[in-house]
């Protein structure tokens, strides 16, 4: 039994260590799999554009069907849904249909989509050979349908037959994978939250704006009914090839309806459409655009409402994305600027070269668009995000205050204002300089109390040696003068005179001068008596 089990495991893996994520489904060959990633998406497209033109080919009233003729015509048109600008007869023909690019980018990566799962990629890297394989298959297959219309009435450039193909399925498969997997985590992490969260408002900006192109096209087709009813043909295949036609062309000209909603308007060839200017000329005879007037109207500018209500739905969708209003902002530049970018991009798509006639070209301002797309989105947006977001209420003075010494840990003293260091700080230099001043005054007056000490004690110095001398002298006459005391009295009269003398500070010369000034007054009286 144990012999069975090591035959079931492998002898350098333990059991249960197997590998899940990144193993391929056994049942379906990866070979398999990416073929049909790679090859699914042109034969769809291509099978579409056939049938179509079969359609077509069928219901006209005097053309031959040729089913060899509808497949090679159908490689030029599977060019055009991929935007290959063409040669008809020598004439360019670069405003091609954006319908069929749409339904193509989202064949793609429904395709890449599907593949991811089936091959089991646990890693987003593991599915760079799908994405390589699907844009190889275009590239190849755009070369291949312009080598074979060399020659023929419909041709193609062969760079850009193979390079557009490649670059417009590898963006739609990569999204495909993108949305399996999302996001790459290095991207997540280097990016800000809020540069995403106006990525999304931007998209939904651009979305809307087109909406309104849509709204504004429908109201003058509908009101344009009786012209566009007189475009369509008696006979029923030309009628179906002329509604075929406006189908395809109807993102083209939504497009346009955008740039007129918004200010810059658009032009097919001599005539222009602007909100605020119309230049007169001839259109294409196509119920696609019946809608357009002969002449301007005063109520146009009134339409301006509807890019100032998509600016005002941007600014609210991202009022509650930060409480800080300058965050908020932030966020409506971004989407301020995505808008502007899809506005360059699909004005560039859904313009273009249309023969040599009197129509050519069909194009849209797009740098003024832009411009004017984003002035639409961030000027009301930023209005309504700021005002309409949270703030954090104003505080008075003297409440912040408060909330400061409350705010103070228990057995620290708040701080003190600046005010109040200042003026502790002015009294502080006050009180040391009345010290200073004290200080000097009173060792000024020190000598001057010293020098009147002294010279009142050198006076009673004085008074009292005349006094002895005096009483020695009327001793010694009168005989009652003893020899053997005088040594004694005399060292107790310097010892008394020793004691009774205080300290002197430095300055006793002056004492001195004092005291022999008053000892020679004191000579002639002794003399005298």
């Amino acid at each position: 039994m144990v012999g069975d089990m090591q035959v079931l495991t492998s002898p350098g893996r333990p059991a249960g260590d197997e590998p899940v994520g990144d193993s391929l489904d056994q049942d379906v060959p990866r070979v398999r799999v990416l073929l049909v990633a790679a090859l699914g998406p042109l034969v769809t497209g291509y099978a579409v554009v056939a049938t179509l033109l079969a359609l077509v080919a069928l219901t006209a009233g005097h053309a031959i069907f040729s089913a060899g003729g509808v497949l090679l015509s159908a490689g030029p048109g599977w060019l055009a849904a991929y935007q290959v600008e063409l040669g008809i007869g020598g004439h360019p023909l670069g405003m091609l249909p954006l319908l069929p690019t749409v339904g193509v980018v989202l064949l793609v990566a429904r395709a890449a989509a599907k593949a991811v799962r089936r091959l089991r990629c646990a890693r987003l890297r593991h599915t760079v050979p799908l994405i390589g394989a699907i844009s190889g298959a275009h590239l190849l297959f755009g070369l291949l349908i312009s080598l074979l219309s060399v020659g023929e009435p419909v041709q193609a450039n062969i760079a850009l037959a193979g390079a557009v193909p490649a670059v417009l399925s590898g963006l739609a498969a990569t999204a495909g994978v993108l949305r399996r997997f999302g996001m790459p985590q290095v991207l997540a992490d280097r990016l800000d939250p809020l540069a995403l969260r106006g990525l999304r408002a931007g998209l939904l900006g651009l979305f809307a704006l087109l909406a309104a192109g849509a709204l504004t096209l429908t109201a003058a087709t509908a009101l344009s009914a009786r012209t566009v009813s007189s475009l369509f043909e008696p006979s029923f295949g030309a009628s179906f090839g002329l509604f075929l036609l406006s189908v395809l062309y109807l993102p083209n000209a939504v497009v346009a309806a955008m740039s007129f909603v918004s200010g810059p308007g658009f032009s097919v060839g001599n005539l222009g459409v602007h909100l605020i200017g119309y230049r007169g000329g001839s259109v294409p005879g196509v119920p696609l655009l019946g809608g357009i007037p002969e002449h301007a109207a005063s109520w146009w500018p009134v339409l301006l409402v509807l890019p100032l209500a998509v600016g005002v739905l941007v600014g609210w969708s991202v009022r509650a994305v930060d409480d800080d209003p300058a965050a908020r902002l932030r966020v409506v530049v971004v989407a301020g600027a995505v808008v502007g970018f899809g506005c360059v991009l699909l004005g560039t798509l859904a313009g273009g070269r249309l023969g040599d006639g009197p129509f050519d070209p069909v194009s849209v301002p797009v740098g003024v668009a832009s411009i004017v797309a984003f002035c639409w989105i961030v000027i009301p947006a930023g209005f309504v995000a700021f005002f309409a977001g949270a703030h954090a209420p104003m505080r008075p003075v003297e409440s912040l205050e408060v909330e400061d010494d409350e705010a103070a840990p228990e057995g620290t003293e708040p701080e003190e204002t600046e005010a109040e260091s200042e003026s502790e700080s002015e009294e502080d230099v006050a009180d040391t300089a009345e010290a200073a001043d004290s200080e000097e005054s009173e060792d000024a007056e020190e000598p001057e109390d010293a020098g009147e000490e002294s010279a009142e004690d050198s006076d009673v110095a004085e008074d009292a040696e005349d006094d002895e001398d005096f009483d020695a002298e009327a001793d010694a006459e009168l005989g009652l003068d003893l020899p053997e005391d005088e040594p004694e009295t005399e060292a107790a009269a310097v010892e008394e005179k020793t004691e009774d003398k205080p300290e002197t500070p430095a300055e006793e010369p002056e004492a001195v001068t004092e005291s022999t000034e008053d000892s020679g007054d004191a000579k002639p009286a002794e003399d005298d008596r």
